[in-house]
């Protein structure tokens, strides 16, 4: 285990050097904080008392400023409307020193806004201004000709679907064979119904739900058929085991990262081995926007020349810090680094598959 913390603080050390590309449905995520003192005289529903209102840029934004936490350079590409919701996205992207000139303006679209009434701790309601329906074609073609025109200076694509329409099967098909031909790292955080599409990347990064629901849409069982895709039961673990290795298979990818919450995760890599990563998580908070949390640092590990096992590991720790925060947080190499200071990695229980 020493050889092992001794690599990974040598990899943690390096994450800030490479730049990603962040492709995917922006979001505004809106807070207005209040308190509750009296039920409304219209109807049976609190009366919160506003006091607050802040704005954090969510989505795939949030993924760029977890990646911009280590000290990386990333480039965020999607669309806004035309509002002053997507002044306010831009203004959260300037403070984190986001690179923005991939972001298309679309008049005829809302800025992706996420609006949550919290009264105390508590969030009341939340309100959602969206579009999901496809990018119109020449929105697509934008977004296809920025990333050829600056391919060369990026060293990993992200992929942040979130089903509001910027990622679509014409911008995957043509930016999956782009990107390979480019031999570029292409990470997807997937839609579970768009699993299909992602054929041919380097990997992706479903939780527990995500994967049993792309397996049942994908209707793929594994060669024993073991997997009862017709049930709406949750899976075990031998049914997750299986599913990663077909879609690892099916998908022609290089690995699949699969995150269990309290469970930690599971690696399936081609041709080797399952690693089950346990968790290292001290104490848990708020799990919201851990996921991107782990995208962007087994990414950042890729890119500074770790395994995939090394990666996932660091993914781990990182999760492991941001979920002992309240919110929607980031951590950073200062604070990845004492948490693997702190604690060696876990022993992974592998098995070949």
């Amino acid at each position: 285990m020493r050889e092992m913390k001794n690599k990974l603080k040598l990899i943690a050390q390096k994450l800030n050097q490479p730049r990603v590309l962040v492709i995917g449905d922006l979001i505004l995520d809106e807070y207005i904080w209040g308190k509750v003192e009296r039920i409304s005289p219209e109807a049976p529903v609190p009366v919160v008392w506003a006091n607050k209102l802040t704005h954090m840029a969510g989505g795939a934004a949030n993924v760029a400023n977890n990646i911009r936490s280590y000290g990386a350079r990333v480039s965020l590409t999607g669309v806004i409307g035309s509002d002053k919701n997507a002044n306010l996205l831009l203004e959260e992207l300037k403070k984190k020193k986001i690179e923005t000139k991939g972001i298309l303006v679309v008049p005829d679209r809302y800025t992706t806004v996420k609006t949550r009434i919290i009264a105390g701790h508590q969030q009341v309601v939340r309100v959602d201004w969206e579009h999901t329906e496809p990018l119109p074609q020449e929105t697509t073609r934008g977004i296809f000709n920025f990333i050829k025109k600056n391919i060369s200076g990026f060293d990993a694509i992200i992929i942040e679907d979130y089903g509001k329409g910027v990622i679509n099967p014409q911008l995957l098909e043509g930016l999956i064979l782009f990107a390979q031909t480019h031999k570029k790292i292409i990470l997807v955080d997937p839609k579970e119904d768009h699993f299909q599409y992602y054929r041919g990347v380097t990997s992706i990064t479903p939780n527990r739900k995500e994967l049993e629901n792309g397996v049942r849409n994908l209707k793929i069982k594994d060669k024993k058929n073991k997997l009862k895709l017709d049930s709406d039961r949750l899976f075990t673990d031998k049914d997750i085991d299986a599913a990663g290795s077909r879609i690892l298979e099916y998908l022609e990818l290089e690995s699949l990262l699969v995150t269990l919450g309290e469970q930690g995760m599971k690696l399936f890599e081609r041709g080797s081995r399952m690693t089950h990563i346990p968790t290292v998580a001290q104490e848990v908070f708020d799990v919201s926007g851990a996921g991107d949390t782990v995208i962007a640092t087994f990414t950042l590990g890729l890119c500074a020349g770790a395994t995939k096992l090394e990666a996932a590991h660091l993914a781990n720790f990182a999760a492991g810090i941001v979920v002992g925060k309240v919110g929607t947080a980031a951590t950073n190499r200062k604070e990845l680094l004492a948490r693997i200071e702190y604690r060696s990695p876990e022993r992974s229980e592998g098995k070949w598959r």
